[in-house]
């Protein structure tokens, strides 16, 4: 018994720290799911980071930059973009790409901050990237460090969507700067958080409107069709 006992006070203490250490999350607004919504009364967000490498084991995220799909067009004014205060944060491998020094990093936003006022800006909505589940492993990481954050928010991936619907495209399943390609886009700087996700936003909203035609016409319809895309090619590798 003083085993167990002498066990639930660490495990008390732990929670208190815990709760010491992470601000309240139970007021944030809740993740949505994929649903019949239609695209024409939904609003979506569109997520690009930049990290400090391609581990999210090891890596973390220096910036933050988001565009909002509302009802299928892009309000210039509803974006975020966020660099992250992390000076302790070696940079040196990849500042190159990104072009984010530590004097960035040193003036940057607070990170729990940061991470808060995504969370409130995206208000669950569901979320779109370009190879999204890279993202998502480095935001989720993020979220659970800084916040205690553990709500599973509904992903889809541009770069799965854009070739199920155009097949023939010569762009493939190839990178961003391919499809912008393919689609005569304008991308005012790569590797920057923000200019990606606008870039990714745009390229989103060609698809939806494209998958409209084809009689898709809610992010639930848009799941299947990539779902039975997904059955049907792996039947093919068998």
């Amino acid at each position: 018994m003083t085993a167990l006992f002498e066990h639930l006070r660490h495990w008390l203490s732990r929670r208190r720290r815990s709760s010491a250490r992470h601000p309240n999350t139970a007021d944030l607004p809740s993740p949505r799911r994929l649903d019949s919504t239609a695209f024409a009364d939904q609003r979506l967000i569109v997520l690009d980071l930049e990290t400090t490498g391609l581990n999210p084991a090891r890596d973390e995220v220096i910036a933050i930059g988001a565009v909002a799909i509302d009802r299928m067009s892009i309000p210039l004014g509803n974006q975020f973009d966020l660099i992250l205060r992390r000076p302790e944060l070696d940079i040196r491998e990849t500042v190159l790409i990104h072009g984010i020094g530590p004097e960035s990093l040193q003036r940057g936003h607070e990170t729990e901050d940061a991470l808060l006022r995504l969370l409130q800006w995206m208000n669950g909505d569901p979320i779109l990237a370009f190879h999204a589940a890279f993202d998502r492993r480095f935001l989720e990481k993020a979220l659970k460090k800084q916040l205690g954050y553990t709500a599973s928010h509904a992903w889809l991936d541009v770069a799965e969507i854009l070739p199920a619907l155009f097949p023939d495209a010569t762009a493939g399943k190839g990178r961003l700067d391919d499809w912008v390609d393919r689609f005569g886009l304008t991308v005012s700087e790569r590797h920057h958080a923000a200019a990606d996700a606008m870039a990714t936003a745009e390229l989103a909203l060609i698809a939806l409107r494209y998958a409209s035609r084809k009689n898709i016409h809610s992010l639930a319809d848009l799941d299947a069709t990539l779902r039975v895309g997904r059955r049907i090619q792996q039947l093919k590798n068998h």
